[in-house]
């Protein structure tokens, strides 16, 4: 919306103020700038508050606005005096307002940085979260115009207000005085707050999602009134899963004499419908489809799965009209799978929704689907059945407009009935929210991610999402650190999810190895070695083992205390005739089940070749398996700071608490069954990583303050200033190689110095400088760290050796003014490494580390850490690239020091996160030797900071 001409033109209309949420209950609004268009607004929306709300505002009666009034809360500069209103369907459901006042408390201008701040919500939408959605983000607009504290004046009576000022986690004062409550709230945002602000955010989005998941009622726009099609298809599956609520069947183009469908209402439009519809599944063509969407918001519709195609895989047309369609739809309060889903199902005994293209709705299970693509989810769903696993939820989002992989981490976090969240993804709209709420997750309930589309660079038709320029392997790096469990194919998401969702966390690596075939037991143990496993020597049943024996032995090595896990092979058994025997495998079944429940909890997978009915028969308890004990989520806790700020801090601890329960109390659940051993010890494998990822988390690490002499932020927050200048070009500008010194100095992180050698006297002069014995080398892109070419010539003792190397320098690899050659003073030798901090628009700031030369440039080894890191990530990083060994004495050489190089890795990720001006940072050689390290090069850039949405006030995307 713009503003009129009557508005200062030395503040445009701030559209980036304007926002799309999610309210307390799951419906969206949005909050925008109020203009001087909004007047008529503004007087329709007074008229429907309350008297009481009214005298809460004004302290006094005040029936209506006067002209005065209108003017004075529709007219702002958009510095001093901002007003903002929540709408949906374009009218106002909520204001807020500040005004900015010098220490008198009269009407000011900057630099004066405190505002008086007011409130008002209608009694309609009291208790939806308004309030407080309206003041983080007038707060935020509040920060970025220099204010720095608000003042309100509060009734006492008024304990709605008092409550959204107490609970948004600012540091606050209150006193009381001439018969109110005076507050004032310091802006700057806190852990606190920031905890409130992201415990609200899960709460909002969980409940959105839900809404989805669980309606009262359903109706399918676009039923084809002959059998067929895609609405008349999703129309017969509803009712073949047997949805507990009420069914409507909605188009257009029924006969007024058409009563029933399919034995449900049929109605032209959603207004013939006497009662109010939750969800409304589209499936009419694109060009209808506004139409459709206009009717559900004027009638109160909560939610929208748009199964019709025709928009961003369409290309730049089908973009825009995607954008609108969620415009629209957001402007009603309503959210959307979509376009382009394949719809989704809630197998919950109290819902029985299946509004999908899925023929045959899944079994009743742990298991939490989610996917971007239909095609896949089809497979996914068929994959599942076939081996007798059941689901708790599926969502196949198509174009994923709106509702997100993000939302449904939300929503898997907090729901009871879901153990394990598989996701399908082809594009991450925000990655740096996902890896933060992929950690929350993780730390109670395993999430297991195949992502598409990995090496295109591009985003799949139809993804209308920022690109990250980032590498695959950052990206599979990243969602490690954060616990999710990254497989490439989705078999492999299968085989890991029918683990974790039937079988407890390993304690460790540790596996037995059990069966009738020693050929299958050799290829199991030798796939364990090869991911990383510590088998046992396998445990040879022979061939003429019954069912009684496998009971036995999977009896024995789950009660030794020794192994963490059981591997069972088994293929068909010899009988009393001699022949083998391919059935009975639900004797089989009975006899391990028989085993596992009355042993040590320990996860058990069965290795099996052509064994009749075995796998459906291990599956058999899948669907009657109760659920595992969980630790308390949101939904179950009061609303408010203290559970948004227990759930963030004791996460971790809840963890623990909730693996050890599955270690202690075993339900009756499936025992996966794998055709081949190497997909079975793959599962294990990632259940053991994430297991151990779960132990680690329970105790998190800390992120060192360095609160010493060595650190200087604010000189080092100067100093950017100065070099990045009053106007900063948006490119940012590279640091010179004094200018990086100093910079880095400020966090600890010496430079050992170079010096200009233009010529051979230059560089005589400078080694003398230095000290002998000096290294010569070019700082030409093309040579530079390349001693494999000649580029850099190290331990010249004296100056004849200097001016040797200077002439075969310039002899072989061409002129000074093109070689560009330095001096620097030898360092210890060591190993060489390289050390990098980088900031991606889309993830955030990315901490690397490997090796120098061809380990990290031609091979890849290198590992990646979000910043901040902890002193754990810094432990890992070094240890998690392949050629660590060399680090910690290989082949007899001594071992370098590593503390000193985690010390350094924690000082750059300290640096990058306290100046996010600094863009990049390359290490290049940091020598570690086995007392101490060497930086010997480094690069640093500067630009103007991106902006981190993640730390700003709660608001959906805008694709």
């Amino acid at each position: 919306m713009e503003p009129s001409p009557e508005q200062s033109p030395h503040h445009a209309y701030p559209d980036h103020w304007e926002a799309d949420v999610v309210l307390r209950d799951g419906g969206t609004a949005r909050i925008r700038p109020i203009t001087t268009e909004d007047a008529e607004r503004l007087v329709s929306f007074y008229e429907q508050v309350s008297d009481e709300s009214k005298y809460y505002r004004f302290f006094a009666p005040y029936p209506r606005l006067s002209d005065r009034d209108v003017h004075r809360f529709t007219h702002h500069d958009y510095v001093d005096r901002v007003g903002l209103a929540v709408t949906i369907g374009g009218e106002f459901i909520g204001t807020v307002r500040y005004d900015r006042i010098n220490d008198q408390g009269r009407p000011a201008s900057a630099p004066a940085d405190e505002a008086e701040v007011a409130f008002l919500v209608q009694d309609a939408h009291q208790g939806r979260g308004v309030a407080s959605a309206l003041l983080e983000h007038i707060a935020a607009v509040a920060r970025e115009r220099g204010i720095r504290r608000f003042a309100a004046e509060v009734l006492p009576a008024n304990n709605k207000m008092i409550k959204v000022f107490r609970d948004a986690g600012y540091t606050q004062r209150r006193s009381f005085e001439d018969g109110s409550v005076h507050l004032t709230l310091d802006l700057e945002p806190t852990e606190k707050s920031l905890a409130v602000q992201r415990g609200r955010e899960q709460r909002a989005e969980a409940r959105s999602v839900q809404r989805l998941l669980a309606p009262g009622s359903v109706a399918v726009i676009g039923t084809g009134r002959t059998p067929g099609g895609v609405g008349r298809t999703v129309l017969r599956n509803l009712l073949a899963a047997g949805f507990t609520g009420r069914t409507y069947a909605v188009n257009r183009a029924f006969d007024e004499g058409l009563a029933t469908l399919d034995g449900v209402p049929a109605h032209r439009s959603l207004g013939e419908i006497d009662e109010q519809v939750d969800l409304a599944v589209i499936a009419v063509p694109a060009h209808r489809v506004p139409e459709a969407v206009a009717d559900c918001g004027e009638h109160g519709v909560q939610g929208l799965v748009v199964l019709s195609a025709g928009y961003a895989e369409r290309g730049s047309a089908g973009r825009e009209l995607q954008r609108e369609l969620v415009r629209q739809a957001r402007s009603y309060g309503m959210r959307i799978i979509g376009p382009n889903a394949f719809g989704i199902i809630n197998t919950a005994e109290s819902v029985r929704l299946n509004a999908s293209l899925a023929p045959e709705s899944p079994a009743r299970g742990r298991i939490g689907l989610f996917t971007q693509s239909g095609a896949i989810g089809i497979a996914l769903l068929s994959g599942l059945h076939r081996r007798g696993a059941g689901l708790s939820s599926f969502i196949s989002a198509g174009n994923r407009a709106d509702v997100s992989g993000n939302d449904f981490l939300q929503y898997s976090f907090e729901d009871q009935d879901t153990d394990v969240a598989l996701l399908y993804l082809e594009s991450l709209g925000n990655p740096r929210k996902f890896t933060r709420l992929a950690r929350r997750t993780a730390a109670v309930k395993p999430v297991v991610v195949v992502k598409g589309a990995r090496h295109s660079g591009t985003n799949p038709p139809g993804h209308a999402v920022p690109v990250s320029r980032i590498p695959d392997a950052t990206v599979s790096a990243l969602m490690r650190q954060a616990g999710v469990i990254r497989v490439d194919t989705v078999t492999e998401m299968v085989d890991a999810g029918l683990l974790l969702a039937g079988q407890p966390l390993p304690a460790g690596p540790r596996v037995a190895i059990l069966g009738n075939s020693e050929s299958l037991g050799l290829l199991t143990y030798d796939a364990c070695l090869a991911e990383g496993l510590r088998p046992r020597p396998p445990i040879d049943l022979t061939t003429a083992a019954s069912p009684q024996d496998f009971r036995d032995a999977l009896a024995e090595a789950l009660a030794d205390g020794t192994c963490d896990a059981v591997i069972v092979t088994a293929i068909p058994w010899v009988g009393e005739n001699g022949e083998a025997e391919t059935g009975d495998g639900e004797v089989l079944a009975a006899a391990l089940h028989g085993a596992a429940a009355k042993s040590p909890a320990k996860p058990v997978a069965v290795v099996h070749v052509e064994i009749g009915g075995l796998a459906e028969a291990l599956a058999a308890a899948s669907s009657t398996a109760a659920p595992r004990t969980r630790p308390t989520m949101l939904a179950a806790q009061p609303s408010g700071p203290p559970a948004a700020t227990a759930l963030t801090e004791n996460a971790p601890q809840e963890a623990a608490a909730a693996e050890e329960a599955d270690r202690t109390e075993r339900p009756p659940g499936r025992i996966p069954a794998y055709p081949a051993a190497e997909r079975a010890v793959r599962a294990l494998a990632e259940a053991v990583k994430y297991a151990q990822w779960r132990r680690q988390a329970a105790t998190p690490g800390k992120v060192p303050e360095f609160l010493d002499e060595t650190t200087d932020e604010p000189g080092a927050a100067a100093l950017i200033d100065t070099l990045l200048g009053a106007t900063p070009d948006p490119r940012g500008r590279p640091l010179t190689h004094d200018e990086a010194r100093e910079l880095l100095g400020r966090y600890g992180i010496p430079v050992r110095p170079t010096l200009p050698a233009p010529d051979p006297e230059t560089a005589v002069a400078a080694a003398a400088r230095l000290g002998y014995p000096v290294a010569l080398k070019t700082t030409a892109p093309h040579l530079r760290h390349r001693a494999d070419l000649g580029g850099v010539r190290l331990d010249l003792a004296d100056e004849d050796a200097l001016r040797r190397a200077y002439g075969e320098f310039t002899e072989l690899l061409g002129k000074p003014a093109e070689l560009l050659p330095v001096v620097q003073s030898m360092a210890p030798r060591g190993v060489d490494t390289v050390v990098r901090a980088s900031i991606d628009a889309a993830a955030g700031a990315i901490l690397s580390f490997g090796l120098a030369g061809a380990p990290s440039e031609l091979l890849g080894d290198t590992a990646h850490r979000l910043v901040p890191a902890t002193d754990r990530d810094a432990a890992e990083l070094i240890r998690s690239i392949k050629a660590a060994p060399v680090l910690f004495g290989w082949r007899g050489s001594a071992p370098v020091d590593t503390p000193a190089l985690e010390e350094l890795l924690l000082r750059l990720s300290r640096l990058v996160d306290d100046h996010p001006e600094v863009v990049s940072v390359a290490l290049e050689p940091v020598v570690v030797a086995p007392q101490g390290l060497t930086v010997l090069g480094a690069s640093v850039r500067l630009a103007p900071p991106p902006p981190r949405g993640d730390l700003g006030p709660r608001r959906l995307p805008n694709y």
